[in-house]
């Protein structure tokens, strides 16, 4: 007879335990939310087109390289990590494979295996950084893209090259004639590699990484090696999503990867993964590409124009983002919760604000007055900490002025060549506080070059040519930026988005808004007045050098000596323990973006004026340098530490340098492979 001690207890099966369905279902929300649109979207299509095997081969085709590049990305992104090299691998391998490869089958699998190599070599630059290096996953990817976008640039600056015709219909042709497309086993193939990485002990490790990266590692994981394979892994996806691209287009486009990393991000978050690590998965971020793309030529089919797919992109990304990370304790419902609280206590007249305290202020009682006062501290001796931080930029400025002299000559000597300098840094000084004032408080202002472009833009078109139209059409565009910058603000305050996500997106939809103004061909130009602030002559200089001579003692001031400067620093130091000494850090990041949007559109507007009209993309080629600035200047790239006028320094510098560079042979190309080696340098040399 069996006894009870003996009797087998059956385990009940997951899907039977109370709660585990619901349990699973809450963690694939945002993967199964996915399926759902890409389910809905896919039935429009069906619908107004029908559905056959070429509509079924376009899709699978259309939206395999962004699904490979977004495999890569959620590597990343799971362990809290954001690569913004991805676009700029796979422009590179496009130029590589165009340019160097062979018609023989030979070569096409050599130049194949070679583009994930290139994408893997990249990703362990990128890995042994962050990993090992432990420099921020955004400084260094943003410098690795454009040291990545220069070497492409010198590979191939225009159009051109062939794809063997074998390679094409390999990876775009039949798997199965009629009834497989082969971008079907090209996705199906990276989402299988997924799976079998994901039941692997770095597949834990990956969302281990992402939770809690100190756990992890007191749990005895190697956190560090995970990462750096995160980055190799998603940079051999990159190489793969560049070949596949070549198959695509047949041909190399140096810029061909450059619309992809808003996609990529708005992929990523439309399929589940969020943006901070530890949730989500690859298999949503396949559905959250096809789900993209399938919206985005849903629109080109309505005829809406394709100026607004940038728009699409950014605003899908922000509600991806939101969705995703909504819940009871998400920013959003906390900031719901304390409107509501607000407004509840506003009512019964108890809100504490507005409440009169009759108490007697607190006085303290003197204290023993000391006989033999402390001597004050020399001046040196106060800000001996931040001059050892912004000394290094102005020495760097002496030594390629003494290169310049020495190359050009009459420069040291030449007041035109100074004058010229400041023309010329005007513009960076005036971003460097913008983009200073945001990295001061932690977080980074993507939004620049498409906020310069649109309120210059707007501006040159509303004046066009008439200095009575610039007197209001110039305070209408620093209004139009402040309200932009703002509005970046707000989403990074009341919607909890991380600053790179909120002006990633905003870029994309202000770049979408400036093609729609200008229908892709500007118009107006800038009045006698305002190309007289860049190239007329008052008191023995360009008037725009006193303007930046105002314009950095109102900044140093800003940043040193008034509330809102303590402020951002106190939010930079930490935002938690300014909250609890009484700062309202969401208003100083309101007002610390405003900042920028503001800085934003003045150097749009100067632009403008320095050229005689605005251009679409004119402010494409700043980004990095204000960061660069910046970072050289002495500010720690984590927020709460520097100088406006190291900043400025930072400026000099790199201006200087650009104009020694000039007066060589070098092609323009390696002032950006330049730029990115100066902001990993001065990372590495300036950080404590």
């Amino acid at each position: 007879m069996t006894t009870l001690a003996e009797t087998p207890v059956r385990a009940s099966s997951p899907a039977s335990r109370p709660g585990v369905g619901l349990s699973s279902l809450a963690r694939h929300r945002g993967a199964l939310i996915a399926l759902a649109v890409f389910a809905v979207l896919f039935s429009v299509v069906v619908l107004v087109s029908g559905f056959n095997y070429f509509q079924f081969s376009f899709i699978a085709s259309g939206g395999a390289a962004l699904a490979l590049a977004t495999v890569g990305q959620t590597f990343v992104v799971l362990t809290g990590g954001f690569d913004l090299s991805a676009g700029a691998v796979v422009s590179l391998v496009n130029v590589v494979l165009g340019t160097g490869m062979g018609a023989g089958i030979g070569s096409q699998i050599l130049f194949g295996l070679l583009a994930l190599g290139i994408g893997a070599v990249v990703g362990a630059v990128n890995g042994v950084l962050v990993a090992y290096v432990r420099m921020q996953p955004i400084v260094v990817t943003l410098s690795t893209m454009f040291i990545v976008q220069g070497v492409t640039l010198l590979i191939s600056d225009k159009p051109g090259g062939t794809i063997a015709p074998e390679f094409v219909a390999f990876f775009t042709g039949d798997a199965i004639p009629g009834i497989l497309p082969a971008p079907v086993l090209v996705v199906a193939g990276a989402a299988a590699l997924w799976l079998l990485v994901r039941a692997t002990r770095f597949g834990i490790g990956l969302y281990a990484v992402g939770s809690d990266e100190d756990a992890a590692f007191a749990s005895g994981l190697a956190t560090r090696f995970v990462t750096f394979r995160a980055y190799v892994l998603a940079g051999t996806f990159y190489g793969a999503a560049g070949a596949f691209v070549s198959a695509q287009t047949g041909s190399a486009d140096p810029l061909v990867g450059n619309a992809m990393l808003l996609q990529i991000f708005a992929a990523v978050a439309l399929g589940g993964t969020v943006l901070g690590g530890g949730r989500g998965g690859a298999i949503g971020s396949i559905i959250g590409a096809y789900t993209l793309m399938i919206a985005v030529n849903l629109l080109l089919a309505l005829d809406v124009p394709a100026f607004y797919s940038s728009v699409a992109e950014g605003t899908l990304l922000i509600l991806a983002v939101v969705g995703g990370s909504f819940g009871r304790h998400s920013p959003l419902a906390n900031t719901l919760r304390l409107g509501v609280l607000t407004l509840k206590a506003r009512r019964d007249g108890t809100l504490a604000s507005a409440r009169r305290s009759d108490r007697a202020a607190l006085v303290l009682p003197a204290g023993p007055r000391r006989s033999h006062e402390p001597a004050a501290s020399g001046w040196l001796v106060r800000n001996r900490d931040a001059l050892k931080y912004t000394l290094p930029a102005y020495a760097g400025l002496v030594l390629v002025l003494v290169a310049t002299q020495a190359l050009n000559g009459n420069a040291l000597t030449n007041p035109g060549f100074f004058n010229s300098l400041v023309v010329l840094s005007s513009f960076l000084a005036i971003l460097a506080l913008g983009q200073g004032t945001a990295i001061l408080t932690g977080g980074l202002d993507l939004s620049l070059p498409w906020m310069i472009s649109l309120t210059g833009i707007v501006v040159a078109g509303l004046v066009s040519g008439s200095d009575q139209a610039a007197l209001w059409a110039v305070p209408l565009g620093l209004c139009l930026g402040t309200a932009l910058g703002a509005v970046n603000g707000l989403g990074i305050v009341l919607l909890g988005l991380p600053p790179i996500v909120m002006t990633l997106a905003m870029n994309g939809i202000l770049q979408g808004a400036a093609l729609v103004y200008s229908g892709g061909t500007p118009a107006g130009f800038a009045s006698p007045a305002m190309r007289w602030v860049m190239t007329g002559r008052f008191l023995g200089a360009t008037p725009v050098v006193w303007g930046v001579a105002a314009f950095a003692l109102a900044a140093t001031i800003l940043l040193g000596r008034s509330v809102f400067g303590r402020r951002v620093y106190a939010v930079g130091n930490s935002p938690l323990a300014a909250r609890f000494s009484g700062v309202g850090v969401g208003g100083t990041l309101i007002g610390v973006y405003a900042l920028s949007g503001f800085c934003a559109a003045l150097v749009g507007i100067l632009l403008a004026s320095f050229s005689g009209q605005a251009s679409l993309g004119m402010g494409d080629e700043y980004l990095l340098p204000s960061i660069a600035a910046v970072v050289v200047g002495g500010s720690l790239i984590t927020g709460g530490r520097g100088r406006y006028p190291g900043m400025l320094g930072g400026v000099l510098l790199l201006t200087a340098l650009s104009t020694l560079l000039a007066g060589t042979m070098l092609p323009h190309a390696v002032r950006d492979i330049i730029f990115g080696l100066v902001v990993l340098g001065a990372v590495l040399a300036l950080r404590d």
